[in-house]
């Protein structure tokens, strides 16, 4: 069964790619023409979103840096310890929303610090993979084809991001504890 996915995930791109340029052929589309016009409308979006990236950094940055999230993690370090979660992954907890980067350097951290096959880096691994990075998204995208008014975008998202780490720890706490 493992090789039929591993030749499927082998051939999508390519059939799909060939599919692609021979419906554009078919239909007598420029597509070179319709190519280069997309790229200059992505280099176009690019350098519209800067703004809204770098000030996303900054805040994340400046973030980490004040301390805060160390401050956080010990008032609820006994809270924590109730429900098997492992207080290395606030910091996850915390910098998902915000960025994926920032997200995924904290996972490298906690991988490298209590090894791959820890229960913290379990449930990790399925935190990020069960949450989004909502401000990150509000900022660059909505940004990008200028929407400002997203509080009830914000609201949902963050409530999706709370359920998704709640469910990460249920699951992990199911299948790994």
């Amino acid at each position: 069964m493992s090789s039929v996915f591993n030749l499927i995930s082998l051939w999508t791109l390519p059939v799909l790619l060939m599919v692609v340029l021979t419906l554009g052929i078919v239909k007598r589309v420029s597509i070179y023409e319709e190519f280069t016009d997309g790229a200059k409308d992505g280099f176009k979006v690019a350098v519209k979103i800067i703004p809204y990236l770098v000030a996303i950094i900054v805040g994340i940055s400046m973030f980490r840096a004040s301390g805060a999230i160390d401050i956080i993690a010990n008032v609820l370090s006994s809270l924590f310890a109730k429900f098997n979660i492992p207080s290395e992954t606030l910091p996850l907890m915390i910098v998902r929303s915000l960025s994926g980067s920032a997200a995924l350097g904290v996972f490298s951290d906690i991988a490298n610090n209590l090894g791959p096959d820890s229960y913290a880096t379990k449930l990790a691994a399925v935190m990020v993979g069960s949450s989004e990075t909502t401000f990150y998204v509000l900022a660059v995208y909505f940004g990008a084809v200028g929407i400002s008014k997203v509080r009830y975008a914000l609201t949902v998202g963050l409530l999706a991001d709370i359920i998704g780490i709640i469910s990460a720890i249920l699951v992990c706490n199911w299948l790994f504890a």
